[in-house]
């Protein structure tokens, strides 16, 4: 029975064949994408003789296969292990090549030898280099038992600290190991004289301590970076305005401390431009749900690195979760066109009203920022404080702008997740617009708090004020530069502290509570800690912006942050495997790299502000550092010119004149248009290309019918 089946099903599927074939050139004249090709020319004919090409018998194998043979498209041609085929059809290949490259010439012969050797070489380096990525067994490892969501977020801490390590040789090798070997080897210092009068009360500037010190002294100093840790190499008031001469050679300290700090900025904007330009590519590829989003998510959406029982499950219920949001948004759209015009009022009376609330909390909390900010100052610079002496209250006062942001990140937050959802947003426009809120907030609030230091250390910005007029600055700051690296470090100190609290304090017990008490009404309603990947990335980028924004003060900030971050890499995976599960808003790895670098770049841009605005403006501190003296920063740079040879000196000046920036200016202008008409001209391939998608999709499901219709 089984086999008189067979023999029938094979007798029908032949005559649907040879009646496919022999009606191919009409048939194919049907097809919907027909309608398209008509205005390139009559295609169908073409398809039709191929197909019936395709339908004869028996054709050798071998005649199919192209041969290995020499020419240019060689390069291109991939290993065949890296081909899609069988282990019968890459053996064939193999002979195939093989028969091919023994009727080849000597030179040719040659040429083939060196591909190929040159290709094994690249495969070694390649399979020797992959021994040596950081961490790569422990990411396979988290991608395996949580999936790329997560795994994503480790992969962005290791950048990170790759940057910060690479950034790191790059402070020591040219700021501080050059300092710090001058001062070992007792070299000549030449100091940076400047002919401007300078006030004898701006000079007063000595934070070493004299006397009996105690040991909590030691500990506050070293947790508020004041007292003997002012004189270290951390801080800017360590370094000299002075050249080192050494046999021939001249080291300018100003000038290296300036170029290291700016250089160090552009390299971090380099690399992350050129990795989210990657990331963003994998984004727009995998991201695109113009073809359908419900099939994208059956069946692309699973995440085969997963290992583990429990993972899958948790990836089966993520992506019912994911349909099911998609299906409610669908119904809320059609409950949204279907309102009446009263009722789209109310709702946008009611989300502007929302929006208002949403303004005044950010309102508050800055302002509140703010004052902390100035209190805190005026308790830590004043002779007369009422803190002085006392320990505890002096170290609360020295980190209470840290507590008071910290405090605002973490309770406003929360308020805006109650509010999002008074506002009837779509879910995933919901999560977008919280995540907005919630990056706003995390960086404002470092603004809020550069801000209160510039308005004090600049008398609000009147220079000419009793206070400022003699130095240029308030008498509070006579060493503002280290004041400003100090707030960075306490805030970079107390981000560390923070996160591991919370570990010990709130997502441990949190953990044994679920595990030991699972019967509490407490415990059913929070359940066990979630691992939020935006909520953690949003820490990591405010701790680098903290970086970059007190790495001109602080120049052994990017060393300290390499060491946080690698601290925080293992705390995380700690937490991830004892306290935490995953998250069931998932998020794409493709997606969410792009939105992490999209949010660091803007980090950077903020963080370049004020230290831009510090070399170009502001006048630095006369006691301390190496511009003193000087009536900007980047002054320094100038004089250095100043010393080239003329010939230098003529070119250098052309490259910052007009003549040379209006060119330029004209040249990028067109560069620029060029990649806006290519952008274009890509776009509308691509809009192209997907409307050929769907007329396949269309000519497949008619071909499918004419198939079954054939077969009865």
């Amino acid at each position: 029975m089984e086999d008189s089946r067979e023999r029938s099903l094979g007798t029908r599927s032949n005559e649907a064949g040879s009646g496919l074939g022999r009606r191919s050139p009409s048939l194919f004249l049907q097809l919907p994408s027909n309608q398209t090709l008509r205005f390139r020319g009559n295609k169908a004919e073409a398809w039709g003789e191929a197909l019936e090409g395709a339908l004869k018998p028996s054709v050798d194998p071998q005649e199919q296969v192209l041969p290995y043979v020499e020419g240019e498209e060689e390069e291109d041609r991939k290993p065949l292990r890296e081909l899609p085929l069988c282990l019968e059809e890459k053996r064939r290949l193999r002979v195939l090549q093989e028969q091919a490259v023994n009727r080849l010439s000597g030179l040719q012969l040659w040429r083939v030898g060196k591909r190929r050797t040159l290709r094994h070489f690249k495969s070694q380096v390649g399979a020797v280099m992959s021994y040596a990525v950081m961490w790569k067994s422990t990411l396979r490892h988290i991608e395996g038992h949580f999936g790329t969501g997560i795994q994503s977020y480790f992969s962005f801490l290791r950048f990170l600290i790759l940057m910060n390590f690479v950034a790191s040789f790059l402070v020591v090798g040219f700021v501080v190991a050059p300092n710090v070997a001058f001062e070992a080897l007792h070299l000549n210092w030449t100091s940076h004289t400047s002919n401007t009068s300078v006030n004898a009360s701006c000079l007063h500037y000595n934070p070493a301590v004299y006397g009996l010190v105690s040991f909590f002294s030691y500990i506050m100093d070293l947790l508020s970076g004041q007292g003997f840790m002012e004189l270290t190499y951390l801080f800017y008031g360590k370094y000299q305005n002075s050249a080192v001469d050494f046999v021939n050679f001249s080291y300018n300290v100003p000038l290296a401390y300036l170029l290291t700090a700016f250089f160090y900025l552009l390299f971090c904007l380099i690399w992350i431009v050129r990795r989210s330009v990657y990331s963003l590519k994998h984004s727009l590829v995998s991201e695109d749900a113009s073809l359908g989003s419900y099939s994208n998510k059956i069946f692309a959406g699973w995440d085969f690195g997963l290992m583990q029982p429990s993972a899958v499950q948790l990836r089966h219920k993520s992506i019912r979760y994911e349909l099911r949001m998609d299906l409610e948004e669908e119904m809320l759209r059609r409950r949204l066109a279907e309102q009446t015009t009263k009722q789209r009022v109310t709702l946008y009376i009611l989300r502007g009203l929302l929006n208002i609330l949403v303004l005044g909390l950010l309102a508050g909390g800055f302002f509140c920022i703010y004052l902390a900010t100035e209190y805190s100052q005026q308790l830590v610079g004043s002779v007369n404080s009422p803190v002085k002496g006392q320990i505890i209250l002096e170290l609360l006062a020295a980190y209470l702008p840290s507590a008071v942001i910290t405090v605002a990140n973490l309770l406003i937050p929360m308020i805006f997740g109650v509010i999002v959802q008074l506002e009837k947003y779509p879910l995933s426009f919901e999560i977008k617009i919280t995540l907005l809120r919630t990056v706003f907030l995390r960086l404002a609030s470092l603004v809020v708090l550069l801000i209160s230091l510039w308005s004090q250390i600049t008398c609000n910005g009147d220079l000419q004020h009793q206070e400022c007029k003699d130095c240029g600055y308030s008498h509070q700051f006579l060493c503002w530069e280290t004041s400003v690296g100090q707030e960075m470090f306490k805030l970079l100190i107390f981000d560390l502290l923070i996160m591991l609290l919370v570990m010990l304090l709130v997502e441990f017990p949190r953990k044994m509570l679920v595990t030991y008490l699972p019967s509490c009404p407490l415990v059913k309603l929070w359940g066990q800690q979630e691992f939020m990947v935006p909520a953690n990335v949003l820490d990591l980028v405010y701790g680098q912006t903290l970086c970059w924004t007190g790495a001109l003060f602080c120049p052994l900030l990017p060393v300290l942050n390499t060491l946080k971050y690698i601290l925080i890499f293992y705390m995380k995976k700690l937490t991830l495997y004892a306290n935490c599960r995953p998250a069931e808003r998932t998020f794409r790895a493709s997606s969410s790299n792009f939105f992490f670098l999209l949010v660091l770049l803007l980090g950077l841009t903020i963080s370049c502000v004020p230290a831009l605005y510090s070399m170009f403006v502001l006048s630095p501190s006369k006691a301390c550092g190496p511009f003193r003296g000087e009536p900007t920063m980047w002054n320094i740079v100038s004089n250095a010119i100043s010393q080239l040879p003329p010939t230098a000196q003529e070119f250098l000046m052309f490259v910052g004149s007009l003549a040379f920036a209006a060119p330029l200016f004209l040249l990028l202008s067109i560069l620029m248009f060029y990649l806006v008409v290519l952008a274009g001209s890509y776009s509308s391939m691509v809009k192209g290309l997907k409307g050929q998608l769907q007329l396949e999709g269309q000519d497949k499901l008619f071909l499918v019918k004419q198939i079954s219709e054939l077969s009865q």
